[in-house]
């Protein structure tokens, strides 16, 4: 399947080529530049791509407003070397699946509520770090590093770090862009729309303030074609009677409506020629009318679903808000430059889940005695506020050394609760019971809650030292002390004898130094090779489970330990003949490896820690023009595996993943391809041209030995296409999403974990895929000025 890939990739690129006459540059036509040109400032110094001594991508804002992408996991899945869970809009924000060099071991189907470990990758908003999954707007670059990251950023992580770098505000210059899109979704019924405007507004020669706002409103597609009807009680209608097996069931189509809202206003003041600040606030609302996952197979009563239909048997709404303050000040010291990162950030969210057919499949409902519609409704939510401090000191003078020191101070809040309830069981209860109601207190059948407090102390640098101005080499160093105090409450109260609430605490400190060691030699005109030994860490917690009392874990659930990587890397990049290359070699051993659990008696949400793990693999990337033409090829070979068989902490014999097992949700090849053309027409009016398409090999949608989970997931493709025609200040841009409607499964709930249990008169299915968003036809209009 990979060879008919890249044969297909490489053909089309030939008769692209074959068919275009000669080109405009590309400054003159806006074409977007190559890689590697674009500056970065991944090591806290503006630098090109090739400049950089490691695995760097860069993804300028002008191709990616070019190409009108609509979100990270399309953003993403551009970039080689990168893999992404794609839930779709709902629950955006709750967790973070982006996945560098293989580390993950999480199922595929986490993300509807916030998981106990941090992610294996950091993600940053221009200097805070923090994974809110904001809109794609006004963005003036992706810079995605692979590996460890620790020694040049606050935040540590084990993978690799994304950074959204925003545009600033631009001194005396008035200017902005307003845009307009409609677009329809194969199997939506209405058409969505979306609009954007920023505007760039002097304030005198030393002052600018810049303002962009977003609207998204799009229909979905997703239809929930047996939805409960419900009485006034919220409890499914009894229509019968409610001891009768009845029910009345309701069709919603295209229920995954998605309505987004976003802005962001930057103040940048320049009182002095060394001194430099801004201001910003960014905040984002969403509301989701359900899941983008669609259900295969047959209902209870053996009718099959049809092509974007979802089995759930209640609506699955969830929202969302997050707001985000930031003041970055810059100060030209001479010698230096001090910069300075003070945010906060306050993001939480909520969702309602359909968890009857997990259930039904476990076989729970005959705990409650099989009742007459059962609806087990989960309804969750998530927190995290923090305050972060980061101080940069990054050396200017010349000579043979260079350097980079840093303070990182992080206080943050985590919270994680959900409210399980059986609609109308307490009704079914009481009629069927009436001389033992008080048995039963409600519906709700489980309730959890889970606080965090983590503090992250942290100094970090790298000092560089140049042999000659070819030949340097950069050790670096990060010291970190943290501390998490955990809390959780947890209470089964639907049966009155059973009703025993919990609430323990724990806490956990820990501190440690990370190294890093780095060589690199220009060689040629435009040549780099580098080899990287770096660490990376992950903190550990408290799960902060009960030991005493009804509902008592074992004591070794109560705290997991932190996970470290060791990362060798080696690799070339440079640009011979107009071609730009890259290429990388690398292994990453990965120990004490945190895989998101729930207990096993009472179901806690809880991190453990497991055996090794290593991955290992090549990242490959050209980019260059040919007659005209500009592409773009990418590919990606990643072998994810455990080295061990891992246990439950308690140390049980049997295994719960086996050594050799594939680590879920990397593919193990990748290819990214892309072309885009430009032509000036004798009007004046610019034509441009592109296509992308991503190619990626079957993955596992879990590491663990349940084969209701641990299921393969197939290879799939995607393409894209977009034509654009600028004429002064205006633009008019058609696409096409996933031109051949692929499927691009990501993650699955099997029908042996969640599907339809007619006998325990179950009839819906909470079974479904993770799909990409399937065909996307679309218009957007631009006007600058």
């Amino acid at each position: 399947m990979l060879r008919s890939i890249l044969m297909t990739t490489t053909a089309m690129s030939l008769s692209v080529v074959a068919s275009q006459a000669t080109a405009q540059t590309a400054a003159k036509s806006g074409e977007p530049s190559m890689v590697s040109e674009i500056v970065v400032t991944a090591t806290r110094r503006e630098e090109r791509v090739l400049d950089v001594p490691y695995n760097i991508s860069a993804v300028s804002g002008q191709s990616i407003d070019q190409a009108k992408v609509q979100n990270s996991a399309e953003l993403l899945r551009t970039v080689p070397g990168v893999s992404v869970v794609d839930r779709g809009y709902r629950n955006q924000g709750v967790s973070n699946s982006i996945q560098i060099r293989g580390l993950n071991v999480d199922t595929a189907i986490l993300g509807d509520y916030a998981v106990s470990a941090v992610a294996p990758v950091s993600s940053y908003v221009n200097d805070t770090p923090v994974y809110a999954n904001f809109a794609l707007k006004d963005v003036d670059r992706v810079e995605v590093l692979r590996g460890p990251q620790g020694t040049l950023y606050g935040s540590g992580s084990l993978g690799g770090t994304i950074r959204y770098i925003l545009r600033s505000p631009q001194l005396g210059e008035f200017g902005g862009k307003a845009s307009a899109t409609a677009s329809k979704v194969d199997g939506s019924g209405g058409v969505g729309w979306a609009g954007d405007a920023t505007v760039n507004l002097p304030l005198g020669e030393k002052a600018a303030l810049r303002l962009t706002g977003s609207v998204q409103d799009y229909p979905g597609l997703t239809d929930y074609v047996n939805v409960y009807k419900l009485d006034a009680s919220g409890a499914p209608v009894a229509p019968s009677g409610v001891l009768s097996p009845d029910a009345v069931y309701e069709r919603h189509d295209d229920a995954d409506t998605v309505n987004i809202w976003y802005g962001r206003a930057a103040l940048r003041l320049q009182p002095t020629d060394w001194l430099d600040l801004t201001l910003s606030y960014t905040q984002q609302s969403d509301e989701i009318g359900g899941r983008r996952q669609v259900t295969r197979g047959f209902d209870g009563y053996g009718r099959p679903y049809g092509k974007y239909d979802n089995g759930s048997i209640q609506l699955e709404p969830s929202s969302r808000d997050v707001a985000l303050t930031a003041m970055e000040a810059t100060v030209d010291l001479g010698f230096a430059t001090l910069t300075s990162s003070t945010s906060s950030y306050n993001h939480h969210g909520e969702s309602v889940s359909e968890n009857t057919g997990y259930y039904a499949k476990s076989g729970w409902l005959a705990f409650y005695y099989n009742f007459p519609r059962p609806m087990a409704s989960a309804v969750r939510t998530y927190s995290d506020k923090a305050f972060i401090q980061e101080l940069r000191l990054v050396s200017n003078t010349e000579g043979p050394f260079d350097y980079v020191v840093g303070a990182f101070y992080a206080k943050q809040k985590l919270g994680a609760t959900q409210d399980s309830f059986l609609r109308g069981f307490k009704r079914a209860w009481d009629t069927a019971f009436p001389a033992y109601a008080a048995a039963v207190q409600s519906d709700q059948d489980f309730i959890y809650n889970r606080h965090e407090d983590f503090t992250d102390k942290a100094l970090f640098g790298e000092l560089t030292y140049h042999f000659t101005d070819r030949l340097q080499a950069t050790g670096g160093v990060r010291w970190f002390d943290n501390e998490s105090k955990s809390a959780t409450f947890m209470d089964v109260p639907v049966y009155t004898a059973l009703s025993a609430p919990t609430n323990p605490h724990f806490q956990s400190s820990d501190s440690k130094a990370l190294f890093k060691a780095n060589v690199s030699w220009k060689f040629g005109e435009r040549g780099l090779a580098y080899a990287t030994v770096s660490e990376g860490y992950r903190r550990g917690g408290a799960n902060a489970v009960p030991i005493v009392g009804r509902y008592a874990e074992d004591p070794l659930w109560q705290q997991y330990g932190p996970d470290r990587v060791v990362n060798y890397e080696a690799g070339v990049k440079g640009v011979a003949r107009g071609v730009m290359y890259s290429a990388a070699l690398f292994y990453v051993d990965w120990k004490d490896i945190q895989i998101n659990t729930v207990t096993p008696n009472w179901g806690f949400f809880v991190a453990q820690n497991g055996g090794k793990a290593r991955s290992m693999g090549l990242e490959a990337q050209v980019d260059g023009r040919l007659a005209g033409v500009h592409y773009n090829l990418g590919y990606t070979y990643t072998d994810a595996k455990l080295s061990e068989n891992t246990y439950p902490p308690t140390g049980g014999t049997i295994p719960v993943a086996l050594k050799d097992a594939r680590l879920p949700g990397s593919p193990e090849h990748a290819v990214t391809f892309a072309v885009d053309h430009s032509r000036t027409l004798s009007n004046g009016v610019i034509l441009t041209g592109r296509l992308n398409g991503y190619y990626q090999s079957s993955t596992r949608n879990a590491v663990t030995t349940s084969s209701k989970i641990n299921v393969g997931l197939p290879p799939f493709q995607i393409w894209n296409a977009s034509a654009t025609a600028t004429f002064d200040k205006w633009s008019a841009t058609l696409f096409v999403k996933n031109i051949f409607n692929a499927d691009g499964v990501t993650g699955r709930f099997t029908e042996s974990y969640m599907g339809s249990v007619p006998a325990a008169g179950y009839y819906g299915s909470g079974a479904k895929d993770l799909i990409t968003l399937p065909r996307t036809v679309g218009l957007t209009l631009d006007y600058a000025f």
